[in-house]
């Protein structure tokens, strides 16, 4: 993160107040509660808790109403909170297969062990503003199951059994880490928020990178992919959202705890085949991961993770997508906006140095073009004066 303000304290305090007075806005108007924003607002409340990597909806809800709506100041705020929480231990991997699902689609199979589940979406949605909708009323009440989805298999893994999808290579202690070994132990997990970002990077800090990364831009990232700029033509093997149960393993108790669910979003793509002389032709994937909905976020993600794997594939890297220290180095939209923005701040100093500079260069042009006149014999052209230079003519 890259924070520096310095300003007279009065005006901040004041830009404060004012900031807080427009983020009010009409004081006639009820204000809105955190669990109105929480409720309602529940893919801004998923994407800070995603790109904020913490999952906590009511505090996602209080960043986002402090922000005034600003999903990535919203995001800073989450980020920065969750550095000062102390932490307990690293949860079990989740078993995404027995998901209690709320959503389940697949753009591979019709009919599929489980069946589809459409769940709450607006992809079938008319993208055309209700006026008709009062603000309150009564709702249609939709038909929902007795029970939570129950769990059904993933695409990938039916895929799997038939050796007509690459394992889920890349991964410590993955089938296929060359790290195992007899005697030895798998090398551990990478942790992006422990350890800093270095190139090249396993599959897993990859995907944790992308985990928490820029929904807008993995977004144009795999947008790109689609348009040529890497050769990755996916299908959605699978698209799941649903709750998945977080267990803790305890020191004193020796066990795995459950402490709670989360309800996440998981998307795998099904891309081009790949074979050779020696191994039999199988579909590669790409993964998302997101919490909430996030299913844009989870589905850019795969198409990208997808792209990243190129250089273990064997294929040509010729896309940004596929550039691995662009992609992750740039993914990070707290890091980006710190840069950015911080263009905003006084650079007085080094602007004034830049301005002594040009001015100089000016002189020593001008003075080079008058010589090269008198040497042609031309009339040299009278400077070209302006309120600046004039002003520093005459402080010389």
């Amino acid at each position: 993160m890259y924070v520096a303000v310095k300003g007279g304290q009065k005006a901040i305090d004041n830009a404060h107040r004012l900031f807080a007075k427009r983020r009010r806005g009409d004081a006639a108007v009820a204000e809105l509660t955190v669990e109105q924003i929480a409720g309602q607002l529940k893919f801004a409340v998923d994407r800070v808790m995603a790109e904020g990597s913490l999952y906590d909806p009511e505090l996602a809800a209080m960043a986002i109403k402090q922000a005034g709506g600003d999903l990535i100041e919203a995001i800073f705020l989450v980020r920065a909170f969750r550095t000062t929480l102390p932490r307990f231990g690293y949860g079990e991997p989740v078993d995404t297969a027995a998901m209690r699902l709320s959503r389940r689609v697949s753009a591979v199979f019709k009919d599929l062990p489980g069946g589809q589940l459409l769940g709450p979406t607006f992809d079938y949605s008319h993208r055309l503003i209700d006026f008709d909708r009062p603000d309150h009323g009564e709702l249609p009440e939709p038909c929902e199951a007795a029970e939570p989805g129950a769990p059904a298999p993933r695409v990938t893994d039916v895929l799997g059994r038939e050796g007509l999808l690459e394992p889920d290579a890349g991964l410590p202690g993955a089938e296929g880490d060359e790290s195992q070994g007899e005697g030895r132990e798998p090398a551990a997990i990478g942790d992006l928020t422990r350890e800093p970002l270095s190139f090249p990077a396993g599959r897993d800090v990859r995907l944790q990178n992308l985990a928490r990364g820029d929904e807008g831009f993995l977004l144009a990232l795999a947008y790109s992919t689609q348009r040529g700029y890497a050769r990755n033509h996916p299908f959605v093997g699978e698209l799941r959202v649903g709750e998945v149960m977080i267990e803790l393993t305890s020191d004193e108790l020796g066990c795995a705890v459950p402490i709670g669910r989360v309800t996440l979003s998981e998307c795998q793509t099904v891309n081009q085949f790949k074979g050779s002389a020696v191994a039999p032709p199988q579909f590669t994937r790409g993964y998302g991961l997101a919490f909430g909905q996030s299913e844009r976020k989870a589905l850019a993600m795969a198409l990208v993770e997808r792209a990243l794997r190129a250089g273990e594939l064997g294929e040509e890297r010729t896309a940004p997508a596929q550039d691995e220290e662009f992609v992750l180095s740039h993914s990070d939209n707290i890091q980006a906006t710190g840069f950015v923005e911080h263009l905003k701040l006084p650079h007085y100093v080094d602007f004034q140095a830049e301005l002594d500079l040009i001015r100089r260069l000016a002189r020593e042009h001008a003075a080079r073009e008058a010589v090269r006149g008198e040497e042609n014999n031309e009339v040299p052209e009278p400077p070209v004066v302006t309120a600046a230079t004039s002003g520093t003519e005459a402080a010389e």
